[in-house]
């Protein structure tokens, strides 16, 4: 009987029991701890950004960064359609809108279109942004580096500057990428914008089991974010709080995982590289298929690999493609439903989304756990071969 082969799932060989013990026996196991601090000056140290602040998951770092930059109440803020719906519900959570952007071959935002729709839709006036359409001040643009793949920002952080524009990082999945041309050469993902934010969910590319890290060049944002995130306690002793805060702290224990994490993440990198490449050699000799390449801009981390299927040319659709892989038991999964489309958000506005639903009919993410074997690899490929065979 073949051996199942999932699409992603943690990487723990390293001294991730070592720390993890540690908090046990000392009973440092809560919000509170020695790896929390290290956890947070090790991300500083890693993405070359001022300040890091550990909470629960990448959302709530989300939610928090978007209240940082001054998002309230009935703004707008521009988000690509393609993107975990996390990036988009931050938005609703502090009940601003979004507004949806089509994508670019690496799966990222269009900064094209996004500077057009800046340039064209809006009207700066008083000192901000608004929406032609709506009347509504836009507040900021999310940038999400996906599947680790950095956005090529450069232009539109000039126009965002110029506009009053705030940009906040989605790099919950991009957790060492970093730039390798032009002005942001050697700048990390997530220290480009106002506010950066990382993910350590389960099948990210390094983990804490769950977790999020909110980075930042900008002092107050750093302490306005831990205060936010620690239920905004201005006096902890008597629990005196001036404003609503939330229950977001990472814990001592998550964190002793994400620093044992990152002591492997560069070598986690080297292998997804590699097998990214060894995939890519194989697979794009076969007719109808080819996997997505990475920006020549920048140094990817590899995260998700993702498989572009021409029906025709291969003879089967992604779905077909989908349920064939699952019957000789590897695991695939299409990229997200697109967010404009969403039940939640069917009536908000998009612009000149085209290029996103091409690339989700097509695309497939097939495995790419940092351990999988040898083997694992050679049966996707051999599965891919056999099944264009009609």
């Amino acid at each position: 009987m073949s051996e199942f082969i999932p699409l992603s799932v943690p990487s723990i060989k390293g001294n991730e029991w070592k720390y993890v013990k540690e908090c046990i026996d000392t009973e440092w196991v809560s919000s509170a701890g020695k790896y929390v601090d290290q956890f947070e000056k090790d991300i500083c140290r890693l993405s070359g950004a001022g300040y890091a602040i550990a909470c629960v998951n990448g959302t709530a770092a989300l939610q928090i960064a978007l209240q940082l930059v001054g998002v309230t109440s009935d703004d707008e803020v521009i988000v690509p359609t393609i993107t975990f719906i996390a990036s988009v519900n931050a938005i609703s959570y502090l009940n601003a809108k979004p507004v949806f952007m089509d994508c670019d071959d690496f799966y990222n935002i269009d900064v094209e279109k996004t500077i057009d729709f800046i340039r064209k839709e809006t009207i700066y006036k008083n000192g901000f942004t608004f929406n032609k359409k709506t009347g509504k001040r836009i507040a900021a643009v999310i940038i999400v580096h996906v599947f680790g793949n950095p956005v090529n920002v450069v232009y539109l952080l000039d126009l965002c500057r110029a506009r009053n524009l705030s940009i906040v990082e989605d790099a919950a999945e991009s957790i060492g990428t970093y730039y390798t041309a032009g002005d942001l050469s050697s700048r990390h993902t997530g220290t480009i914008g106002d506010v950066g934010c990382y993910s350590f969910n389960g099948n990210k590319i390094i983990t804490c089991g769950g977790g999020g890290m909110i980075v930042t060049n900008n002092r107050d944002y750093a302490e306005r974010a831990k205060y936010l995130t620690t239920q905004a306690k201005d006096d902890p002793v008597r629990y005196i709080h001036h404003e609503i805060g939330y229950n977001f702290r990472l814990t001592n224990v998550q964190a002793a995982l994400g620093v044992a994490q990152l002591e492997s993440l560069q070598d986690y990198i080297i292998v997804k590289k590699k097998n990214y490449e060894y995939y890519k050699l194989n697979i794009d000799s076969i007719p109808g298929l080819y996997l997505a390449n990475v920006p020549e801009y920048g140094h990817s981390n590899y995260w998700f690999y993702c498989l572009r299927i021409n029906p025709d040319g291969y003879g089967k659709n992604r779905e077909e493609l989908m349920k064939y892989f699952s019957e000789h038991k590897i695991q695939t999964r299409p990229i997200w439903y697109l967010n404009h489309l969403q039940q939640p958000y069917k009536n908000a506005q998009s612009y000149r989304i085209e290029y996103a639903y091409k690339l989700y009919d097509r695309t497939l993410n097939i495995p790419c756990s940092v351990n999988i074997t040898q083997a694992q690899l050679d049966t996707v490929i051999k599965v891919l071969k056999n099944g264009s065979k009609k």
